[in-house]
């Protein structure tokens, strides 16, 4: 195999594919990148048997042929090349070695045969659909938060995709993520096609993963679902992964239908507001108390150990005076969820879940359970 290539273009691609090989692995062709150049464009894919992606690239193919390399290796190497610089990948069956030319730069690597390089076993998609990357970014940014990272309650370690029922009758694509302590849920319109969509909950590194793909608003991304693999495809690049194999729990019981006082607040206001009082805390978790009265409302932390802080704001608020306390890192973050001006809080009293929407929007949901103060 020879192939020569962009520096910027090689770098693109072997980013993407280091980035899902496991810095820490037993079996060593997994730390490798598979590179199998054919006609005019070459093909990287890595896999940690969980996931794999498949990044294309064009090149000038003088010799066809595959091989594998140490993903981090080459990575860094093609990183620390100068910019424009044209870069040279020759590999040698005889010698076992993969040699790297770029001007005055020449590296010669070790290789392991493409043989040994694990393909995910194709699947049977039940169902295939395009959605632009702007709805499917939505859909997994504004949720991804609330991923639990217990490992003992495994099926809590990812993003809920699947089809729903909207408040106003219709069927919408949904993502939810939850692990107990708040919850996201968050709606978009059915794309064409994902009507008998299975239910599926996409892991915590797969939704990591899958965001370097939808950065171009207007892309439409080709996503295939089955009940064991999800798939994410551009014309350049495609993501596959396994789901997670269990039953997400019945979210709708927790979330709260008759909450009925109102809080509307500037969003942005708020979230400095309780970045700056939560700063006397030594303790991220600490509880941030949160006093309404009419048209007022008085954020402060208590911390024995270290001070208080007390910060007030002018909100919209006209019902009975209320106490209640949030974990400051979990008010924040949804807080930060807010893309329109205000937040609007429901609240019960101060034992009960609490619900935030974004304005009058109610695509976006979200529940974020009390603490003690």
């Amino acid at each position: 195999m020879k192939i020569s290539i962009e520096r910027g273009t090689l770098l693109k691609a072997v980013a993407q594919a280091q980035s899902v090989v496991e810095r820490r692995n037993t079996i060593p062709i997994l730390a490798n990148v598979l590179i199998e150049a054919e006609g005019d464009s070459v093909q990287f894919r890595a896999t940690d048997l969980d996931i794999e992606v498949v990044d294309k690239a064009p090149a000038q193919v003088e010799r066809a042929g595959a091989t594998t390399v140490a993903a981090t290796t080459l990575h860094e190497i093609v990183r620390k090349l100068p910019d424009g610089a044209l870069v040279t990948l020759s590999a040698d069956a005889a010698t076992g070695r993969l040699t790297v030319d770029a001007g005055r730069s020449n590296f010669s690597l070790a290789t392991l045969p493409r043989e040994d390089f694990p393909v995910m076993a194709s699947s049977e998609y039940h169902s295939n659909f395009a959605a632009k990357a702007a709805v499917l970014r939505r859909l997994f940014d504004k949720s991804k938060f609330a991923i639990s990272t217990e490992e003992t309650r495994y099926y809590l370690n990812g993003v809920y995709l699947h089809v729903s029922n909207s408040a106003e009758g219709g069927k919408v694509l949904r993502a939810v993520a939850t692990d107990g302590h708040r919850l996201a849920r968050i709606d978009s319109e059915l794309p064409l096609g994902a009507e008998d969509m299975p239910g599926v909950i996409v892991p915590r590194k797969t939704v990591g993963e899958l965001r370097k793909l939808l950065d171009d608003d207007d892309m439409d991304i080709a996503v295939s679902v089955s009940e064991t693999k999800v798939r994410f495809a551009t014309p350049n690049i495609t993501l596959t992964s396994k789901v997670i194999d269990g039953t997400f729990p019945d979210y709708t019981r927790v979330i709260p239908a008759g909450n009925t006082r109102r809080l509307e607040v500037d969003a942005s206001e708020f979230a400095q507001a309780v970045d700056r009082v939560a700063t006397v805390s030594s303790e991220r978790s600490r509880a941030v108390k949160l006093q309404l009265e009419e048209d007022r409302l008085i954020l402060s932390v208590n911390a024995p150990d270290s001070g208080a802080a007390e910060e007030e704001l002018a909100v919209a608020y006209n019902d009975e005076r209320l106490e209640i306390g949030f974990n400051a890192k979990y008010l924040l973050e949804i807080a930060n969820q807010v893309d329109r001006e205000n937040a609007v809080f429901m609240f019960n009293s101060s034992g009960d879940p609490t619900l935030m929407r974004e304005g009058s929007d109610e695509s976006a949901v979200y529940v974020v359970m009390p603490m003690r103060v």
